[in-house]
């Protein structure tokens, strides 16, 4: 269940009220008038099923409360009333399907801005994978995977192709290149040091490494789990249940492949490096496009789910 608060200018508040009233699945609607000071208006709070989230939240933006008023939603962790179970057996669908626009559009907004903490994060992942990828170290390449960020500003880019929101698209486009162009030019600086003190080598760099050779010679298989990782991560933002992301964060050889690409530049190994900057664009185009289509897959679900039922309330 969602809990939404409301701040409605009063001459909107019985519009607010009927919408409310007539959306399957919501439950515990209660109106303290003026009580809103900034801005002046009536207080309103209701519950409501995850499923039938979206569609009241578009419909009051139809109505201009977020313009006029306020709306905020949280997520209720628990709830013990039987209004509540009536209304989530009346929404249509399942709460763990369900796709919450907006909340997706803010959170993808915020992973995909370009800061100091996202640069930090992307650049330290890539030179824990420069010391994975010399010393053909498995477990400091998982590590990268798990620390690096690259997936927040990828599911804000395919949000923003689905949304057709180009500001969103472009913060996006900016944080993922502008991300992987400074952590690489910091790695090949911290190979060169390593490389000074003795710690990395060209022969350690030119050994087979059996563990983490995949990184720099990309074929179909790379790309059809990047496709596969891309569903996966999307579906987990999407839905209630988020525990997936980070097995998505270990799956896809982004941060290790531009690691590797970074540590073969530093040392003129011109072909390992092109190799890994082939798997990166690889796997980058494979999340993109698996990302796109599963959130249109589920725009057109989810619209469909609201036409019948909108039919079978006709009846």
């Amino acid at each position: 269940m969602l809990h939404l608060r409301l701040i409605t200018p009063s001459d909107k508040t019985d519009d607010v009220v009927r919408l409310i009233e007539k959306t399957a699945g919501t439950a515990h609607l209660a109106v303290v008038p003026g009580a809103a000071r900034n801005p002046a208006g009536d207080l309103v709070l209701c519950d409501v099923a995850r499923e039938a989230g979206d569609e009241l939240l578009t419909n009051l933006q139809e109505l201009g409360i977020e313009e006029s008023g306020s709306i905020a939603v949280e997520n209720i962790d628990l709830s013990l009333s039987k209004r509540a179970d009536k209304a989530e057996e009346e929404a249509p669908g399942e709460g763990a399907d369900a796709v919450l626009w907006e909340h997706l559009a803010d959170a993808t907004h915020e992973e995909s801005t370009l800061s100091v903490t996202y640069l930090s994060f992307i650049t330290l992942a890539t030179m824990i994978a420069a010391c994975g990828v010399v010393l053909d170290n498995a477990i400091l390449i998982v590590g990268a995977m798990a620390v690096g960020p690259e997936f927040g500003p990828l599911a804000g880019f395919c949000t923003a192709i689905v949304q057709r929101a180009p500001r969103l698209a472009l913060r996006s486009l900016i944080a993922l290149l502008v991300g992987f162009a400074v952590a690489m030019l910091v790695t090949v600086g911290f190979s060169h040091f390593m490389d000074s003190v003795g710690l990395f080598s060209v022969e350690q760099l030119d050994a087979e490494r059996p563990n983490t050779n995949f990184i720099y010679r990309p074929d179909w298989f790379s790309f059809v789990v990047a496709v596969l990782a891309g569903c996966a991560g999307t579906l987990s933002l999407t839905s209630a249940k988020s525990g997936a992301l980070v097995g998505v964060a270990i799956s896809v050889t982004t941060v290790p492949a531009a690691a590797n690409a970074a540590v073969a530049f530093s040392y003129n190994e011109y072909r390992q490096a092109w190799g890994s900057t082939e798997q990166l664009l690889l796997n980058l185009l494979g999340i993109i496009l698996a990302g796109t289509l599963t959130l249109l897959a589920q725009k057109w679900l989810w619209a469909r789910q609201r036409e019948r039922t909108a039919k079978a309330s006709g009846l």
